[in-house]
């Protein structure tokens, strides 16, 4: 094991080409922090003052994430994209976070992760967050709340938000603002241990979202309630594999428990500011939408 990295080492974050690893790498950078940046393909990584890029370092593969970890103080860590091995990845990167004297890490986590959570993909995180408590490393965990940018996404082409969240509501959070929040945490004392919940301040049913999406592309969006087995017999034809599919009616069935209509303040209490409501989002990100229009 190598001795524990200095005070002023660097950060490495994860996730550094997207849009809350980027961000997060952009608002440490500006503020002096060293960093160490972490992707898929380093081509994509930005340039930034007192940034060193790691060589590609998957989560699965540990001699590759401990080269990259290796004289890193924080790790930074995004969850790696649903799949079978998910958490057998995330177990691997911290394991090698540790073995090269890695001291503390972030892990952006799920809302109401929990061994038996509705939502099938939130197991992954309960599990995950158990790993590094057991690590000794020091921890915080930013339990996010569903995007913001998922309510476009899951509107079909036809105007329709199809699923069965009946009349759940969802206080969603836009990637900038979970950002912001770790960004505050990452630069800030007093967070280890700390578990924060990491929503938006208003919690909206499906219909309601709807209706904002109707406003921004000025055609009729509907929300059309489904039963569980209509909502996998109209997934069926989309080749994906059943526990990509479970996830996804899943969580429409997190949405009718009220297991991600927790409204925390944690935006506003960690960075001063509000967060994004979805009109406020919609009307930044348009592209989010294009396909609607």
């Amino acid at each position: 094991m190598s001795s524990p990295a200095p005070v002023s080492a660097p950060i490495a974050v994860t996730g550094a080409s997207g849009r809350i690893g980027g961000r997060v790498a952009r608002l440490l950078a500006a503020g002096g922090v060293p960093l160490r940046l972490l992707g898929r393909d380093p081509a994509r990584l930005p340039d930034l003052p007192g940034a060193r890029k790691a060589p590609p370092a998957p989560y699965g593969d540990a001699g590759a994430m401990r080269r990259a970890l290796d004289g890193a103080g924080t790790l930074f860590l995004i969850s790696a994209h649903e799949s079978p091995d998910r958490i057998q990845e995330h177990r691997t990167a911290v394991d090698a976070a540790v073995a090269v004297g890695v001291g503390r890490i972030v892990y952006v986590s799920f809302l109401g992760a929990a061994p038996q959570a509705t939502f099938t993909f939130a197991r992954d995180h309960w599990h995950t967050e158990r790993y590094i408590e057991a690590s000794g490393a020091a921890h915080t965990f930013l339990r996010n709340s569903w995007y913001l940018a998922g309510f476009p996404a899951m509107t079909g082409e036809d105007g329709v938000i199809r699923g069965p969240a009946g009349e759940g509501r969802v206080a969603a959070v836009a990637h900038e603002d979970i950002a912001d929040v770790a960004a505050a945490v990452l630069t800030g004392d007093g967070h280890d241990g700390a578990v924060y919940d990491v929503t938006g301040e208003e919690a909206l049913t499906l219909a309601e979202v709807a209706e904002e999406l109707s406003r921004v592309t000025g055609r009729t969006i509907r929300y059309v309630p489904q039963t569980r087995d209509e909502a996998y017999a109209s997934r069926a034809g989309y080749g994906a594999d059943h526990w990509e599919v479970t996830g996804w009616v899943t969580s429409y069935e997190a949405m009718a428990r009220g297991e991600m209509s927790t409204v925390a303040d944690t935006v506003r209490r960690l960075t001063g500011h509000a967060p994004m409501t979805l009109r406020a989002w919609l009307d930044a990100h348009p592209r989010a939408y294009a396909h609607l229009i």
